[in-house]
C-alpha cells in the first residue's frame, strides 16, 4: 500500500483542541474541517464567537438583513488567517437529487458529508433578503495547516479528532460545543490529561 492511500483524510470531521494546547488561538476549540488532503488542511472554529453580530456585519457590508432568527447570531472567529474575510458555513441549498451541475453561489467548496462553504458576497445577499441556506454559520478568517504540519499536531496529542456532526456546529449552544464534540468520541474533558506525550 502506497504513503498515500494510507493517509488519513479528515475532512467532515472535528478537531478537539486537548487541554495541553496552549495556543491561545486555538485552546479548547473545536475546529471543523472543509479541506484536508495531501497538501494541508482548511478548517473554521465553531466555538470562538467574535464581538460582532450579523446584524452588524451586514451592515457593514451596506446589506439589511432580513432574516430575524440571524440577527442576534454572533460572527465566529473562524481562524487566524485572513480574519477580514469572511466564510460562510451551511447546508446545501438543494437536495442532492435536486443539486444543479454548478453551484447557486459564485464561490463554494462542497465537502463531502453534506455541507457547503461559500466565500462569495452572493450567499449574504440571498441571506439579506430573507432567502438563503436555512442553518448557516459565518466566520471571518480560517486555520490552516502546511503539508504534514496536522499529521504531525496530531501525533503529538495536540488533536483529537471524531467525525463532524452538523447539529454541534447548527444546534448546539456555542459554549457546549467543546463537550458536546467530546461526547461524540464517549470523552468528557475531567478525562483528558494536559500532559502530552503517551501512556
Amino acid at each position: 500500500m502506497s504513503a498515500d492511500a494510507a493517509s488519513i483524510n479528515l475532512t467532515h470531521h472535528f478537531l478537539i483542541a486537548m487541554p495541553g494546547l496552549q495556543d491561545p488561538s486555538f485552546a479548547r476549540s473545536v475546529v471543523y474541517l472543509c479541506e484536508h488532503s495531501s497538501r494541508g488542511a482548511l478548517g473554521l472554529m465553531i466555538n470562538k464567537p467574535s464581538d460582532i453580530r450579523l446584524k452588524q456585519l451586514f451592515e457593514k457590508v451596506e446589506l439589511p438583513l432580513q432574516r430575524a432568527d440571524l440577527v442576534e447570531t454572533p460572527v465566529f472567529q473562524g481562524g487566524p488567517v485572513a480574519t477580514e474575510r469572511g466564510f460562510v458555513l451551511h447546508e446545501p441549498v438543494f437536495a442532492a437529487e435536486d443539486r444543479p451541475a454548478d453551484s447557486v453561489y459564485a464561490s463554494t467548496m462542497t465537502i463531502p458529508g453534506g455541507l457547503e462553504m461559500t466565500t462569495s458576497k452572493d450567499v449574504l445577499e440571498a441571506l439579506s433578503s430573507g432567502a438563503g441556506p436555512r442553518k448557516v454559520f459565518i466566520s471571518l478568517g480560517y486555520a490552516s495547516w502546511g503539508e504534514g504540519q496536522l499529521e504531525s499536531e496530531i501525533a503529538e496529542n495536540s488533536w483529537l479528532t471524531v467525525g463532524a456532526d452538523q447539529a454541534v456546529i447548527f444546534d448546539t449552544p456555542v459554549e457546549q460545543r467543546y463537550d458536546k464534540a467530546l461526547s461524540l468520541l464517549g470523552l468528557q474533558a475531567w478525562m483528558l490529561s494536559s500532559e502530552a506525550g503517551h501512556a
